[in-house]
């Protein structure tokens, strides 16, 4: 935890912040703080800036704050990804969340098995909580965008060139018959498939849409793997 999210409901006086849950752990067990200490803060949605410790203890945290800095700028990137496991998606979430993508579309595809949509991870909350994580690690406090599309066509056919126009639309996939490019100017769309990519139908629909099939070279790589290489390569 690199900065300390605040949410309205924790202000007990303007400039006055008291914390009672897993932050007032971290700060104990891992941060070790003590009265005096400065913390790194920021307000959710809001501004950074910094928190003096007035007392910690199992009771609570009691910090007097000062916004005076803006969060770091999203980087233009609007992800599309094909819904992956569970357990990869809380990962991943966490990372692109770090890296600064300004928003984020979950997509079913032939590939994506239909359980996944019924696990407990993609409840608000959870959701929310991954997204939280990742602006932790990176010192941000802006959310970025989330949506949730369980159909593929009609995504493609009917949202998919609306949201790639203006910009660099790219197809992540293995198959794609030119190298991904490198440093990008502008918005970036960027559709990452499932593992075992796209079949041929989706890969068409994508193209008609503007999609630009591009790849990351010979090797087969893992979602989580081909993430951040792919957003570090285009932005």
């Amino acid at each position: 935890m690199n900065l300390l999210l605040l949410d309205e409901g924790d202000f007990s006086a303007p400039g006055r912040v008291e914390l009672r849950d897993r932050r007032l752990r971290h700060a104990q067990r891992v941060l070790r703080v003590a009265a005096g200490d400065r913390l790194r803060v920021g307000l959710v949605g809001g501004r950074r800036g910094s928190g003096e410790v007035l007392r910690i203890d199992d009771q609570g945290l009691e910090l007097a704050i000062t916004l005076d800095a803006e969060p770091p700028p999203k980087l233009p990137l609007t992800l599309i990804l094909a819904l992956p496991r569970p357990k990869v998606l809380r990962r991943v979430l966490q990372a692109v969340t770090s890296l600064g993508a300004a928003r984020i579309y979950l997509i079913h595809a032939y590939r994506v098995e239909k359980s996944y949509w019924q696990s407990p991870f993609l409840e608000p909350a959870a959701l929310e909580n991954q997204l939280r994580l990742g602006l932790e690690q990176a010192g941000d406090t802006l959310l970025p965008q989330l949506e949730l599309r369980r159909r593929f066509r009609p995504f493609v056919e009917d949202e998919l060139p609306a949201l790639a126009a203006g910009s660099s639309a790219l197809v992540a996939d293995p198959r794609g018959e030119e190298p991904c490019p490198r440093g990008l100017s502008g918005e970036v769309t960027l559709v990452v498939g499932p593992e075992g990519g796209f079949i041929p139908f989706e890969l068409e629909l994508l193209e008609q849409a503007g999609g630009r099939p591009v790849h990351l070279g010979e090797r087969i790589l893992r979602v989580e793997t081909a993430l951040p290489a792919l957003v570090g390569r285009v932005c």
